[in-house]
């Protein structure tokens, strides 16, 4: 008779008293519960109007109090973020105005930015009647509109570079600290591009 070690019964009970089986593997203990969240924790997905709505209807005075207090944090959070969201969209520029609207406006520092890094200006040189240019073109309106806290601007390429060949656009120069950081060149010449992999290289 085949006897099976793992079975919980007084004969298997026995055999491991005298050596004949081996002891039983302890049951791994079940997994404790995940903690419940706290009330910041819960407050986290509701906008500032559904905090007031719930703090309005809070079951005592301590817990209005916390909401009121996450609603007003919230909302300063937000006000800064709009604050520092400086631009939002492609700023077309002359030859004339390529220092101030570039080269310097890269030097300024955000609000509250301890570590002085500037604003990232991204100039992008175009030309009309290069469908690669255009195509860009619509890249550069949504990638300014998703990152409201750097610079766009636009330029012809030819009236930002004198005799600049037809070949190297749509170009990309990317400023900060008044000083070029990286170029992109003819981008979107090889293949078709997506705006994500052009925020990437900038």
């Amino acid at each position: 008779m085949s006897i099976n070690p793992n079975e919980d019964t007084e004969f298997n009970d026995a055999l491991r008293k005298h050596g004949i089986i081996p002891p039983r593997e302890p049951t791994p203990p079940s997994p404790s519960p995940p903690p419940s969240p706290t009330l910041e924790e819960m407050l986290e997905d509701y906008t500032p109007s559904e905090l007031k709505e719930l703090s309005e209807d809070a079951p005592d005075d301590e817990t209005e109090r916390l909401i009121a207090a996450h609603r007003r944090q919230r909302i300063a959070l937000e006000r800064n973020a709009e604050k520092k969201a400086r631009f939002g969209r492609v700023y077309p520029i002359g030859r004339d105005d390529y220092t101030r609207e570039v080269t310097d406006a890269s030097k300024i520092n955000e609000e509250e930015d301890d570590d002085e890094k500037g604003t990232g200006v991204i100039c992008f040189l175009y030309k009309d009647g290069i469908p690669r240019s255009e195509r860009t073109f619509e890249h550069i309106r949504a990638l300014a509109a998703r990152y409201p806290r750097t610079k766009f601007v636009s330029i012809v390429g030819d009236k930002c570079i004198p005799n600049l060949p037809d070949s190297r656009i749509p170009m990309l120069i990317i400023y900060r600290k008044g000083e070029i950081r990286n170029q992109v060149i003819a981008w979107g010449s090889d293949r078709e591009r997506r705006s994500e992999g052009a925020y990437l290289r900038l």
